[in-house]
């Protein structure tokens, strides 16, 4: 027997997802949507055609919606489903993911859009009792009439802010921030996420908004969605995007490198065929590239890089999910994606970003020149946004450590761009 979710653009239909008796995945669009040429393919590894896309072709990007190792675990837990199944999950979580389409089930229509002030702002004392859930019940998996979820294996959950208020989305309403309590099993990830965050932010690179804040001594940090948009009516509309995985069709659980995921050739291979205007795509994903080394960013795999789909045209979306793990011994070192075949800065040469410059197909004087002006922008920056944290209320021993951590690296990318390429590690 087949069953079937129908995948929703806003109120138009795209498509259906599809599983079969023996647990296959597949995705046909709609034949309403394929014969719109205003309408796009909602990946670029799901391009549109009439053919059914088969499990292999389907699954990267939808399973993509969904939350990543532990927490996909937890929720699956919390739902009596089994991990493994995408479809059961996206059944019960797929009524706000990330970009721009919702789930549902067959013959069931989403909501019709609603403002902001269909929500009601949580009170501190009901805030804290979804804070302490959590653990257990990612995205509160199970309450009647949530359906929420989003990639990434650390805690987090879909919120709407009305008037600087938390509140949790109505039924099919989209969220315009996301909730992310700190990593317990590491320190102060509030204050090092609010730090690198802000710091890429400070020196140019666009990047989404976020604000470290307490709620009776609870920290977390409230993240404004880039792929969201508040009418001036208090209207949300969601803006479509899919992240290097998802766009490259490599399922979410190879998302790093050493397990067969993105590389940054490829990626630069996808910015540059995919966007509309490749050149300041490419020197988005470039500054990326060279601020994680910076910061010290190990983790920034294939699906902590998005495109963004607005006004009809693709884009590189804003930076998220930044954090020195650097600061975390425990924590593995070596870069998700290697930067001229280096793993870790301890590894850098004054000739890696030449080597770099190569695999990517840029000009290596350029390459070189931006890594250094970055890394003197960071120099210049890091104390005046680690002021602006502490004076938050996050000030600390913690957030000292990190922007030290920080300003040595740059310090050393520094050192490296000034020296002669082919000249010994400094």
């Amino acid at each position: 027997m087949i069953k079937s979710l129908s995948v929703w653009w806003e109120r138009a239909l795209v498509g259906a997802l599809q599983i079969d008796e023996h647990g296959d995945l597949a995705f046909t669009y709609a034949a309403d949507w394929l014969t719109d040429p205003q309408k796009f393919a909602i990946s670029i590894s799901l391009p549109k055609r009439a053919n059914t896309f088969n499990r292999r072709e389907t699954r990267p990007f939808f399973a993509g919606l969904l939350p990543d190792e532990g927490q996909r675990d937890a929720v699956a837990r919390a739902l009596g489903v089994s991990k493994s199944n995408d479809f059961r999950l996206l059944e019960r979580l797929g009524g706000d993911v990330a970009g721009a389409l919702t789930l549902w089930p067959e013959g069931e229509s989403p909501p019709p859009p609603q403002t902001v002030s269909a929500s009601e702002p949580l009170d501190d004392e009901r805030l804290l009792a979804i804070l302490d859930t959590l653990p257990t019940r990612p995205f509160l998996a199970g309450d009647e009439g949530v359906r929420l979820s989003l990639a990434g294996a650390q805690q987090k959950l879909p919120v709407v802010l009305i008037n600087g208020r938390i509140a949790l989305p109505a039924p099919g309403q989209p969220s315009t921030h996301i909730l992310k309590p700190p990593i317990t099993s590491l320190s102060a990830t509030t204050e090092n996420e609010a730090l690198a965050m802000r710091l890429a932010a400070a020196i140019g690179l666009p990047t989404a908004a976020v604000e470290p804040r307490r709620t009776a001594d609870r920290p977390y940090l409230l993240i404004e969605r880039y792929d969201r948009t508040v009418e001036a009516d208090g209207a949300i509309r969601r803006l479509h995007q899919e992240d290097f995985c998802q766009a490259l069709g490599i399922a979410p659980e190879r998302k790093y490198a050493s397990e067969g995921g993105p590389t940054f050739p490829p990626c630069f291979d996808l910015i540059r065929a995919a966007c509309a205007q490749p050149a300041p795509a490419v020197l988005q994903l470039l500054d990326a590239a060279i601020f994680n080394v910076a910061v010290g960013n190990a983790d920034a795999h294939g699906k902590n890089y998005s495109l963004l789909y607005r006004a009809e045209r693709l884009g590189f979306a804003p930076l998220y999910d930044l954090l020195c793990t650097a600061a975390y011994p425990g924590v593995h070192a070596k870069l998700a994606m290697k930067i001229g075949k280096r793993a870790a800065l301890d590894e850098f040469t004054p000739s890696t970003w030449e080597d770099f410059a190569r695999e990517i197909g840029m000009g290596a004087a350029f390459v070189r020149r931006r890594a250094l002006a970055l890394a003197e922008r960071i120099l210049a920056r890091i104390d005046e946004v680690a002021g602006e944290i502490a004076a938050a209320g996050f000030d600390g021993p913690e957030l000292n450590r990190f922007a030290e951590i920080v300003r040595q690296r740059a310090q050393k990318l520094i050192a490296l761009g000034s020296a002669k390429p082919g000249s010994v590690r400094v």
